[in-house]
């Protein structure tokens, strides 16, 4: 999917809403902005709320927060 966009005086530009959509960008959310050989690479930055539960293949909250807690003692 190829757009144009255009940069205003302030480096501002919109993303399209067709990529918006399909990449479930909304408004508020973050943008990591990296220049790459090719051009400019935006990243969406997930947002904390939405890493709820990741991990959980991980072991469950109480385990993990005993083993915070266990290494905090060692330190």
């Amino acid at each position: 999917m190829q757009n144009i966009v255009k940069v205003t005086r302030r480096g501002q530009t919109t993303i399209p809403v067709e990529i918006r959509q399909k990449l479930g960008i909304k408004e508020g959310d973050r943008l990591m902005v990296e220049a790459t050989e090719q051009g400019i690479l935006l990243k969406v930055i997930p947002k904390l709320e939405d890493m709820a539960g990741v991990d959980a293949k991980y072991g469950r909250v109480e385990e993990i927060k005993k083993e915070i807690d266990k290494l905090r003692e060692e330190y």
